[in-house]
């Protein structure tokens, strides 16, 4: 037919050697669990465990080996998980680490403001929130915890873009795009730059209905041991209520929240 282009078959062999590579993947993380549950574990009781030969279960060992996830007890020939699955959770360690010391700050801001503080870091080319605690009021915002939201459109990502250098900036900005999501939204870098100049100079961003319409909120940052913004702690809550006037009041007691969760991460500045 005219205008239509048929889709590339694949090939029995491309279908084999993807299920093949996805198999090989669950053995491997299989291996990783039976380490993890036993503490150690030769060849002989892995291979019996995953249902495979031992040649295989050697080389599935071999493999994790090479990258220290796994590693050989002394003079025993039995297996163990190594240090390199310590560097793996350290990613997610980091993220723990940010939300406990964070939390008692949080529960404090929330009384100190009055409305509903996140804890937010970059994930991708977005702003994912890791933590939450709701403000007094009986009027709040939703559950935002592990929500994926937009770098350009919330106070949150709007800190975390103003502390990026430019190179690693524009390519989130790019990826994402910067859609509109009511009339308020910033939809242009040209536009945007100023606000991030802003949150650099006074401390802290701000959206005003940007993200959803009749929802305001602020944000300052978080920094690292080493100085690095590395998060974002944020204030929202309804437009009516949490309008610019009251931000500016406000401000100087999230601007000491963010310093003093950074002063629990290590950051001495």
């Amino acid at each position: 037919m005219d205008g239509v282009v048929a889709a590339p078959l694949q090939s029995p062999a491309m279908t084999n050697d993807s299920s093949a590579g996805v198999q090989s993947v669950d053995r491997a993380i299989s291996v990783l669990e039976i380490l993890s549950a036993r503490g150690e574990a030769g060849v002989t009781e892995i291979a019996l465990e995953i249902g495979v030969h031992k040649s295989t279960a050697f080389r599935l060992l071999g493999a994790l080996e090479a990258r220290s996830l796994v590693e050989q007890s002394e003079d025993r020939g039995k297996y163990r998980l190594g240090f390199g699955v310590i560097r793996l959770a350290g990613g997610v360690a980091s993220r723990l680490d940010l939300t406990q010391q964070g939390r008692p700050v949080c529960r404090r801001l929330a009384e100190e403001i009055g409305e509903t503080v996140n804890i937010a870091v970059v994930r991708s080319h977005y702003a994912v929130n890791l933590d939450q605690v709701r403000g007094p009021s009986a009027v709040t915002v939703h559950n935002w915890v592990g929500q994926l939201t937009p770098l350009h459109a919330t106070s949150s990502g709007k800190v975390l873009l103003a502390h990026l250098d430019d190179p690693h900036r524009e390519r989130l900005l790019s990826a994402a795009g910067l859609p509109r999501f009511t009339p308020a939204t910033i939809t242009s870098l040209a536009e945007l730059r100023p606000h991030l100049e802003d949150a650099r100079a006074r401390g802290y961003a701000v959206t005003l209905e940007e993200y959803e319409i009749g929802l305001n909120a602020m944000a300052a940052p978080v920094r690292s041991y080493e100085g690095d913004v590395v998060a974002a702690v944020s204030a929202c809550g309804p437009a009516y209520r949490f309008d610019e006037e009251r931000m500016r009041e406000v401000a100087p007691i999230l601007i000491a929240g963010a310093a003093d969760i950074s002063r629990r991460l290590g950051f001495a500045g």
